[in-house]
């Protein structure tokens, strides 16, 4: 999948633009469909072109990565997954023949293995084994790691010596500042208009607050459900809103730059996950598009929910996952629906402390202060070469 197509591309282009802003050469590789120079988003990268079949893409991918890497040593840091550390850690001996200090090997982490045991198949599991293995390698084998959350590096339990920091996701809040004005607002017993953007899969818990939404409008309350993505229930979701009336609706992904026109279209944006590992040391994007939009929020209270909503009053908390705690959830929406519009402002003022560019000055403080540390007679300047990866 090339990052133009990626769900979580603005992690990449939007933080690469913030730290070329601070004067940063930063230098994004990435599965294209041509090699070269090109542009996503406003954001100059370099592609590799690669086939499609999973295991040669990857091998071809690298091995073009370290062609590409002899014509261009100046970095101070390469930025990598660790899925890439087999064909990029073996740097570290290239830089110990030729007696060179740099560039220093940075491992980032920001997800874990996503499917249930259940529906992963044998492929999952040997991803989800690889994934693992990976990430022992990469905390022994890099010269330094960064993570999405704090919670993150205690998952995978990076050493206090080897975390250089922890940046989590963000949001262009310019982006979305028209969402208010496309809104309307319900009135009367009009119904509620729900909202989820992102992957379409059984670990989610989109099925639960489905069956969820149905129960109560059974009760009298009236909830639309809109969800927008692709994924392996995607199917399953279509069935059940095909019976629903119309009040269970699913859409294909959309373009990026269509993100604030959907999020302009409904009320409260939703966030049912499971109390499970790998949704708590995450950093969901969409968390944070939904609170720029100036969307009430439908969340599970999991950690990395309250991480960042806190105290806020413009979230409906979710105690549990299961059905009966997201109906008690949509239970509290629908007899506040008059004072929705009165959330909104809360949302979008908690927005601006989780910009993409407080997210990259992070990152920049963890590369400045992990290279000094790796090399303190040669401290970085704000013109550092940084590299990073995207396979």
């Amino acid at each position: 999948m090339t990052l133009a197509s990626k769900l979580d591309a603005a992690t990449w282009l939007e933080t690469t633009r913030e730290l070329r802003r601070e004067g940063w050469e930063v230098t994004l590789v990435t599965p294209a469909k041509d090699d070269g120079p090109q542009t996503i988003r406003g954001i100059e990268v370099y592609g590799i072109t690669v086939p499609r079949i999973c295991f040669p893409k990857i091998v071809i991918f690298h091995w073009r990565f370290w062609k590409f890497l002899r014509r261009w040593n100046a970095a101070d840091a390469i930025l990598f997954y660790a899925a890439s550390a087999p064909w990029i850690l073996p740097l570290r001996l290239l830089r110990a023949v030729s007696r060179r200090k740099r560039p220093l090997l940075v491992t980032d982490t920001r997800s874990l293995h996503m499917p249930a045991r259940s529906t992963q198949g044998w492929k999952g599991y040997v991803m989800g084994a690889y994934e693992r293995s990976m990430n022992w390698v990469s905390v022994r084998g890099a010269d330094g790691q960064t993570a999405i959350t704090d919670s993150m590096a205690d998952s995978i339990r990076i050493p206090p010596r080897k975390l250089w920091g922890v940046w989590p996701s963000g949001v262009d809040t310019n982006r979305f500042a028209s969402c208010p004005d496309r809104r309307r607002w319900p009135i009367a017993a009009e119904p509620v208009s729900l909202g989820y953007m992102g992957a379409l899969q059984y670990e989610r818990n989109l099925m639960g607050l489905v069956r969820a939404v149905e129960k109560a409008n059974s009760e009298g309350m009236s909830f639309r459900f809109m969800l927008v993505g692709n994924g392996a229930q995607r199917a399953r979701l279509e069935e059940y809103a095909r019976k629903s009336s119309g009040r269970i609706e699913v859409r294909t992904a959309i373009p990026h730059d269509e993100i604030p026109e959907f999020l302009g279209q409904v009320h409260v944006g939703v966030l049912p996950f499971p109390d499970e590992e790998k949704f708590r040391v995450s950093s969901p994007i969409k968390l944070f598009e939904y609170m720029a939009a100036g969307l009430p929020i439908l969340a599970t209270r999991i950690s990395c929910h309250t991480a960042v909503i806190q105290n806020g009053t413009y979230v409906f908390w979710a105690e549990r996952s299961d059905e009966e705690g997201l109906r008690d959830a949509l239970r509290s929406i629908w007899e506040c629906r008059k004072s929705l519009k009165n959330l909104s402002a809360e949302a979008i003022a908690a927005a601006q402390t989780w910009t993409w560019r407080a997210s990259a000055l992070k990152l920049m403080s963890a590369l400045e202060k992990g290279l000094e540390r790796s090399t303190p007679a040669a401290s970085p300047s704000p013109d550092s070469g940084y590299g990073a990866t995207h396979s």
